[in-house]
């Protein structure tokens, strides 16, 4: 069965960016022109999504607006003859199917994906944490659907991570299959250094089959007293093998502070617009080693 469902948690405070996070759900912080999550659900779409479940909260309401049809502002720039504008605007109201789910209240991440399971209906599906960037020219949720379809096994995204950290993911023990590929032994959230089984994290890019949902709800509650899918993950390695992937591309952490500058930057002088102003603007604060 081809993948065609996915997942996106975004119903966290978001407590990392405040006061802007008050207001604005951390999704929608801008990379130059487009939200984060804007370029999330373009990795869907580029992975053979055609269906996006969003799991939403409170104050997430500009998410359901930003992918809708905005009559007001088409209208304006047709009659401004702004075509390529309308077109821009037009095509993310069309880009794919979005449905909207609402987490009552935020229990862990683990709780915003069983919140999907009826709307799933049995399939294996994929999930795209919605503050997570991954350039590359194959993306990766495309990357996990591969050996998914190859091993008909859920697969988890992971990559080596700090050791400072460590203590921020969940980290795996894994027997490698090859230079990328690993069984999954274990999976541990948010360890200690001591006590990690390695510095190989599991991020926000996953692809599984139903049986996640019992497991979620078999595992309960787990660190920090939220429903963990990290634990559910576990229970379901228990019952059927699990693949950890160590995919190809760059990644950015945007609900980091450092991590979110950092994506602008690159992003920006990625951007044929002002690539080359930008370099100049950044030789006369960095030197010209920059």
């Amino acid at each position: 069965m081809e993948i065609k469902k996915a997942v996106i948690p975004a119903a966290g405070l978001g407590t990392r960016f405040l006061p802007v996070t008050k207001s604005m759900p951390k999704e929608m912080l801008p990379i130059i022109d487009k939200p984060v999550i804007h370029y999330v659900v373009e990795e869907a779409i580029a992975s053979g999504i055609d269906d996006i479940i969003f799991v939403t909260g409170r104050s997430k309401r500009s998410i359901e607006d930003y992918f809708d049809e905005s009559p007001e502002l088409e209208m304006y720039l047709r009659q401004k003859h702004k075509d390529d504008l309308l077109k821009m605007v037009e095509d993310i109201s069309s880009m794919v199917d979005i449905h909207y789910i609402r987490q009552k209240e935020p229990k862990g991440l683990g709780d915003a994906i069983l919140t999907a399971r009826k709307h799933i209906s049995g399939e294996p599906f994929a999930v795209l944490l919605g503050d997570d960037l991954i350039v590359n020219k194959t993306p990766c949720t495309r990357q996990l659907i591969e050996v998914f379809n190859k091993y008909r096994c859920s697969t988890i995204a992971v990559e080596e991570v700090p050791q400072e950290k460590v203590s921020s993911y969940g980290i795996i023990k894994g027997t490698p299959l090859d230079e990328c590929l690993y069984s999954l032994e274990e999976i541990v959230e948010k360890p200690s250094v001591k006590d990690a089984p390695s510095n190989i994290g599991a991020i926000g890019r996953y692809v599984f089959t139903p049986e996640i949902f019992d497991c979620i709800k078999m595992a309960g509650s787990g660190v920090g007293g939220e429903i963990q899918l990290t634990d559910g993950i576990r229970l379901l390695n228990d019952m059927q093998k699990v693949y950890a992937y160590k995919f190809a591309g760059k990644r950015y952490d945007t609900g980091d502070k450092l991590g979110y500058v950092k994506a602008i930057i690159d992003f920006a002088m990625r951007n044929e617009y002002f690539d080359q102003d930008l370099k100049a603007y950044l030789k006369t604060i960095l030197g010209a080693d920059c």
